[in-house]
């Protein structure tokens, strides 16, 4: 390492990069505004991915080599080219957040926002992966899990290389090496941790490290097979042109670069988001930039269509542009309430396109260039700590509650059941005579309560059975006990899993309830009956209903191996199981049918959000009886099948029947919501359904 006085030196500047860079983010944008026009368009990431490896690891191998690196200039440098944009956009959604989003929200993107400032993103959205994640669309900073793993990168790989120059290490043998390992963790865990492969840094590295593989060949091995693409550009130009042609690598420059457009162009419209990614199919977007890049400059599809001006212009803003679009789109489907039309879509990337020009022109170049770098980037830090601090101290103060734009929300809701005892820590969640009966176990997700010394009812299930006691146990009454686990089927063997999930931590979780439920009927005897209650149609069907949470694909299964699950059977044979085990105690059991799902948002059915792009009437927090009927017609058999299969032992209180007429299905009652989100009853929607069962069980029980 040397001193600042001996500036790092920089790779020669390649438009076709940027034109490069252009199509990365253009096909990024299109996939999330208008995602069936380019439904891989998301593999735009992969491109920035192969293009950062192989730029970066350029700049340290030469200047290692020269002795000119230096970690100081390195990293001011980074400084200087990422956080001006990014701390522009992270303020601006801060600014907008605080007139346009209600408390929950604007707790979640101040979350993201300190996230964002570290360059933790893909670590956080990976952890929020599960039961109560709400859909991507409304985080107006998902993207920024990419920019993560880049930054990650930008901190360990050069630090890596350093160490291992300074020791005489090859450095093309540990390249290579970290590349297979982090490939290896990428195949492997693209089935079973799907999340995980998705956001984790080592199973994206080698993404980076093909192109620095790349940099490293093009540095030190340029003529190295010089003879071998002489041949191969002799073969492929006998094959292309009638006449005798020199063999100078152009043809084959040309055929790499047209293959690797190719194969761009076949992952754009064949890879979808319903593949297992990354996976192999990364391999596609990483495999056609290495060819686009080591095909050079004066390739024809580089030199013509990828130095085109305008491309260049797309490659150039490209950085901003993907900053500021994602925030711009998922904030208007946040205020919309519903995915925005064309129209707003089209105007939403076009005004990316204007903020990402201006932020590159009186932002981004005057901070890159010109005098005073140290005292340009220790501002920059300075401001990205603070901007850091801001955003989590927003998110440690739930959202900001006193913001006018969510005061009118907070007082007519009354359906924000945060705050109570199953909302809280989960340290709340198991109360102190429940862990008596656990011994001091601890189980992760666990809810364990009693309203009583002497509870009559044993209430069993997922979060759609704590919801029917949610006013219960809050006011210690109803004689009452919960056993619950979120995203959980109380059943023996049986795990219901979707792909963000985990098959071992979901199968310990989920099969702890059934164990506890029979040790407390054999240490409370005063429990006369078990009332079971899930969400039995997202099990069956396999995924959510409407449009506000992360579409998964739920399976129950035995083992991870399990691939073709058949829901339906193995729903009605695993409560079949239980229930039989409670029957052997001579308990009684009651099953509740769930309570419908609305699949909307509940905040957005009782008040006007405080900024609105087009005029509409609010949404319904209902759904048609029709749409009802369709959804819950295979969960309606399976309770059949159960009570059958049981002999008629059961007892089954139709919830949903409550909240239906003939022609609707419905949350509101009075103006006021008897949900808090698209799925789970609100206090009010809890006191209002539980009065509902004691009545009908007191008329059962004469």
């Amino acid at each position: 390492m040397t001193s600042l006085q001996e500036h790092l030196s920089h790779p020669k500047y390649r438009p076709d990069i940027d034109g490069l860079r252009a199509i990365a983010v253009l096909s990024v944008i299109a996939f999330h505004a208008f995602p069936k026009s380019l439904q891989g368009g998301f593999i735009g990431v992969d491109i920035f991915f192969v293009i950062s490896g192989y730029l970066i690891s350029t700049i340290i191998f030469q200047n290692l080599e020269k002795g000119t690196f230096s970690f100081t200039e390195f990293y001011a440098r980074r400084v200087k080219r990422i956080f001006p944009a990014l701390i522009l956009v992270l303020v601006a959604c801060y600014v907008f957040g605080w007139f346009a989003l209600f408390a929950d929200e604007y707790k979640q993107l101040s979350k993201h926002i300190a996230a964002g400032a570290g360059f933790v993103s893909n670590i956080v959205l990976w952890s929020e992966a599960g039961y109560f994640d709400n859909s991507g669309e409304t985080k107006p900073l998902l993207h920024l899990w990419s920019l993560g793993i880049e930054e990650q990168f930008y901190i360990v790989w050069p630090l890596l290389l350093w160490f291992a120059w300074e020791r005489n290490f090859n450095l093309l043998t540990i390249t290579v090496l970290i590349a297979i390992v982090s490939f290896g963790l990428n195949i492997t865990g693209v089935i079973a941790h799907p999340v995980a492969t998705f956001y984790s840094p080592q199973t994206r590295f080698w993404e980076l490290l093909c192109g620095s593989l790349l940099a490293w060949m093009t540095l030190y091995k340029k003529d190295s097979f010089s003879s071998i693409k002489l041949k191969l550009d002799g073969w492929l130009a006998c094959a292309v042109y009638r006449h005798s042609h020199a063999a100078d690598g152009k043809t084959l420059a040309n055929a790499l670069s047209i293959l690797g457009i190719l194969l761009l162009a076949f992952g754009f419209f064949i890879i979808n988001k319903d593949f297992n990614f990354p996976g192999r199919w990364a391999v596609i977007p990483m495999l056609a930039a290495v060819m686009i890049i080591s095909a050079g400059p004066n390739a024809w599809v580089n030199r013509i269509v990828l130095s085109h001006p305008l491309a260049v212009w797309f490659g150039l803003i490209s950085f901003p542009l993907y900053l500021w679009h994602w925030p711009l789109l998922s904030f208007a489907q946040i205020i919309e309430t519903e995915v925005p039309s064309m129209n707003i879509r089209a105007i939403a990337v076009l005004l990316a396109v204007v903020l990402a020009w201006l932020t590159y022109r009186l932002v981004e170049k005057p901070i890159r260039l010109g005098s005073h770098s140290r005292a340009k980037t220790a501002v920059l830090l300075l401001l990205m700590l603070g901007i850091g601090y801001v955003g989590y101290a927003s998110y440690s103060r739930d959202g900001l509650e006193f913001r006018k734009a969510d005061a009118q929300t907070k007082t007519k809701m009354y359906a924000d059941v945060n705050g109570t005892v199953l909302y809280n820590t989960p340290e709340d969640w198991v109360d102190e005579r429940c862990k008596g009966v656990l011994g001091g176990a601890s189980y992760n997700y666990l809810m364990c309560r009693f309203t009583t010394a002497t509870p009559k009812t044993l209430v069993v299930g997922d979060s759609h059975a704590a919801q029917f006691v949610y006013d219960s146990i809050t006011k210690g009454s109803n004689d009452l006990a919960l056993v619950a686990v979120n995203g959980c089927l109380p059943f023996i063997d049986l795990v219901s899993i979707n792909p963000t999930e985990e098959f071992a931590e979901k199968s310990t979780r989920c099969r702890v309830v059934v164990p506890i439920v029979l040790k407390l009927l054999k240490e409370f005897p005063s429990i006369q009956r078990v009332v079971f209650a899930t969400r039995g149609a997202m099990y069956i069907e396999g995924s959510g209903f409407g449009n506000t949470e992360t579409k998964n694909v739920y399976r129950i299964i035995k083992s991870p191996d399990d691939v073709l699950a058949e829901n339906y059977n193995q729903f009605v044979s695993g409560y079949v199981a239980t229930i039989n085990e409670i029957l052997k105690l001579g308990k009684s059991v009651v099953f509740i049918e769930d309570v419908p799902e609305i699949g909307v948002s509940a905040k957005n059915c009782v008040d006007e959000r405080p900024l609105r792009i087009t005029e509409r009437a609010l949404p319904e927090c209902d759904v048609s009886r029709k749409s009802f009927e369709e959804r819950n017609i295979n969960y309606r058999r399976a309770v059949d099948a159960i009570d059958a299969s049981t002999h008629k032992r059961i007892k089954i209180f139709p919830a949903y029947e409550y909240l239906c007429d003939e022609s609707t299905c419905g949350g509101m009652h009075d103006d006021m919501s008897y949900f808090y989100d698209d799925d789970h009853l609100s206090m009010r929607g809890s006191k209002f359904i539980f009065d509902k069962f004691a009545e009908w069980l007191s008329k059962e029980s004469k």
